[in-house]
């Protein structure tokens, strides 16, 4: 598949629990791009998938100190205790 293709693929089947990845692939199918009409081609699709997840909400790749479901930053996989 042409990469500007997949690139515009991602951006349409991309999900809230996706787009992380899905961006991360989109970056590295842009590098390959051999040409600047080709990486113009591109630009519009990356700059949506890159507004998806600031809408989102959603960081990029390492999320092992993600907020955890009450807000609290995870250290070594438990709860941050609240403070007294």
């Amino acid at each position: 598949m042409d990469p500007v293709d997949e690139i515009k693929r991602l951006y349409y089947e991309t999900t809230r629990a996706t787009i992380a990845r899905d961006l991360a692939r989109a970056v590295e199918l842009l590098k390959s791009l051999p040409s600047e009409e080709a990486r113009e081609r591109a630009a519009a699709f990356m700059d949506g998938l890159s507004q998806m997840r600031s809408e989102w909400g959603v960081r990029g790749g390492d999320t092992s100190n993600a907020p955890g479901p009450r807000g609290h930053r995870r250290a070594g996989g438990r709860p941050k205790k609240p403070a007294r």
